[in-house]
């Protein structure tokens, strides 16, 4: 690992913890301590599915204690509103992000072996499982991202306000587009992609990839679960990862051979190809010959500095397409190719997220959310880049780690 970067990590690590046991205005109290994204500026609470990158990092360099806080907050997030929110703030109780507390609680459990801790939290986890099958379910039987119900005091400002982080500009702004747009931003922000080419005005339409390989996931996560409890719960849970994996095939586009967001009302693939095509591997859900028909595709996405968020040429410019480098993005397709041998294209996305991490840092002496995948540097997409910590440096400790730096 790179010197100046550890001690960059280990220095300011500290200044991204936070304790708030009772709420203060907008933000909603936690139990424990817990981690936010970055020292300041934006983003000053505990999000979802950032903080399982940023638990990556934390586990890599061995503290258990703070990762497994963060599990423990959520859980109790999860028993007190019935799923875990965007974050803890009251103004993201509208919508949750993509479900990987699973994979925190198993990875947990793998550091600590403590059964009784399995316990309490497969039971919370129970409940995650049931706001996703209850509130999120398209007519289909598969699962989807959506919007919160229209307010009409609201609808102008969140249109105008999604149409500019879209950078969608329709001829004719008619009612019907003005709720597609209200919906979708919403629904945007909770896939984490926000925003991004992959649906278009009609995010709330579709049966995502990541989300239905997620809960593919979950299930196969409370699965080991239960045979770890000896609850007798292991079928139920068994025969649902099954019927997902079927109902998934609808998803496959057989003649360019990988899974694509699909949507169902029109029965039309996406127009847009994304990383998202590396979960059904990262999951397991995918078949031998599927995850290899899918590696077929990752020069696709694959530039100089690491795996882009999605194609070239996407029908608008937004913060998650192309030519983009997320963390998350680098370790869904390193952890892809991993579960199905493919060790030196592996190796050869860490080896590049590494590289980039350290490149942009000789110059900038910072971690940024982001970074542009053929100059290595950070981005200014949709908003102003915070100097971030969390994810981007929890999957650098990751890599540095597989890698033996």
């Amino acid at each position: 690992m790179n010197v100046e970067i550890e001690n960059y990590i280990k220095e300011n690590s500290p200044k991204t913890i936070r304790y708030n046991p009772k709420d203060e205005g907008t933000l909603i109290g936690l139990p424990y301590r817990y981690t936010v994204p970055c020292v300041s500026e934006r983003f000053q609470e505990m999000y979802y599915w950032d903080t399982y990158f940023t638990n990556v990092g934390l586990l890599a360099v061995g503290n258990i204690e703070l990762a497994k806080n963060n599990v423990d907050n959520m859980l109790y997030l999860i028993k007190k509103f019935g799923f875990m929110p965007n974050g803890n703030r009251t103004y993201y109780l509208n919508r949750s992000q993509p479900p990987f507390l699973s994979q925190m609680v198993r990875e947990i459990f793998a550091a600590t072996g403590d059964k009784a801790w399995l316990r309490m939290a497969y039971s919370i986890l129970k409940k995650e499982y049931t706001f996703w099958q209850e509130k999120r379910v398209l007519f289909n039987g598969l699962n989807g991202y959506t919007g919160y119900d229209i307010e009409p005091d609201n609808i102008d400002r969140i249109v105008e306000y999604g149409l500019s982080r879209m950078g969608y500009k329709p001829e004719k702004l008619t009612n019907e587009i003005k709720q597609d747009v209200y919906l979708a931003i919403s629904s945007f922000c909770e896939s984490g992609w926000d925003c991004n080419s992959r649906f278009l005005e009609k995010t709330h339409e579709f049966n995502p990839v990541c989300l239905n390989s997620l809960l593919y996931g979950v299930e196969e996560n409370m699965y080991y679960f239960s045979s770890i409890l000896e609850n007798g719960e292991e079928e139920i849970w068994e025969a649902r990862a099954e019927e997902r994996k079927t109902k998934m095939q609808v998803l496959w586009k057989e003649d360019e051979g990988i899974f694509k967001d699909y949507n169902p009302y029109t029965k039309e693939f996406s127009n847009y190809a994304s990383a998202a095509v590396f979960y059904p591997s990262f999951t397991g859900l995918a078949t031998k010959e599927q995850a290899q028909s899918t590696l077929k595709v990752l020069s696709r996405f694959e530039l100089k500095y690491g795996i882009s968020a999605g194609e070239k040429n996407p029908a608008w410019n937004c913060q998650w397409d192309y030519p983009n480098i997320w963390a998350p993005i680098q370790y869904i397709v390193y952890n892809a190719l991993i579960n199905y041998g493919y060790f030196e294209d592996s190796k050869r996305v860490a080896d590049k997220y590494v590289k980039l991490i350290e490149k942009n840092f000789a110059k900038t002496g910072n971690l940024w959310e982001k970074y542009n995948g053929n100059t290595a540097g950070n981005v200014n997409a949709e908003y102003q880049a915070p100097k971030m910590l969390g994810w981007t440096a929890g999957v650098y400790v990751y890599f540095c780690k597989e890698l033996g730096l």
